[in-house]
């Protein structure tokens, strides 16, 4: 059996944590979700994510518990539970389709739209605060930069390499 190495190997050592991309983004999205989730849960008593599948639902890009875990980059079986949750508290219910009787929809209670509905306040205090100091083109080239990400990634986010370039900088 050998010993755990007391000190990290050189790769490891010279490594700025800090300075990497990747630990900057994660780090930014989880101080962002932390805080939703204080406001939410405070507010309207249920977590960011929670929140954030009301919203959309509401919204209608995400209708369907699939869509909903490629959005979020989460299994199905985790949405699943989600789901189940929020079914519970009565804020959302799964329609079954009349023209596919495979498919089922998700559909919003008249609580869980009050909820979604307050969710963009939310989520708009908490950047406010996160990019208290930025100018509105710094926004906007920070948004500017996080598109071309996801398009660099090939994820579809209806933008081509241009339009991610090319952002104005609004909403």
């Amino acid at each position: 059996m050998t010993e755990p190495s007391p000190t990290p190997t050189p790769d490891l050592s010279e490594y700025q944590l800090g300075e990497s991309v990747g630990y900057l983004l994660s780090r930014v999205k989880s101080t962002m979700s932390n805080l939703i989730t204080q406001r939410s849960m405070a507010e309207l008593g249920i977590t960011s994510q929670q929140g954030s599948i009301l919203f959309m639902v509401a919204s209608g890009k995400c209708l369907l518990a699939a869509e909903l875990a490629r959005e979020y980059g989460i299994d199905a079986s985790a949405v699943t539970r989600l789901i189940d949750r929020l079914e519970k508290r009565g804020l959302l219910t799964r329609v079954r389709s009349n023209e596919d009787r495979r498919v089922v929809r998700l559909a919003l209670t008249p609580e869980g739209h009050a909820i979604a509905a307050r969710m963009p306040g939310i989520f708009n205090g908490v950047l406010d605060n996160l990019l208290s100091g930025f100018t509105p083109e710094e926004v906007g080239f920070l948004k500017s930069m996080l598109r071309r990400v996801l398009v660099n990634s090939g994820e579809q986010t209806g933008l081509t390499r241009d339009a991610a370039s090319n952002s104005d900088g609004k909403s």
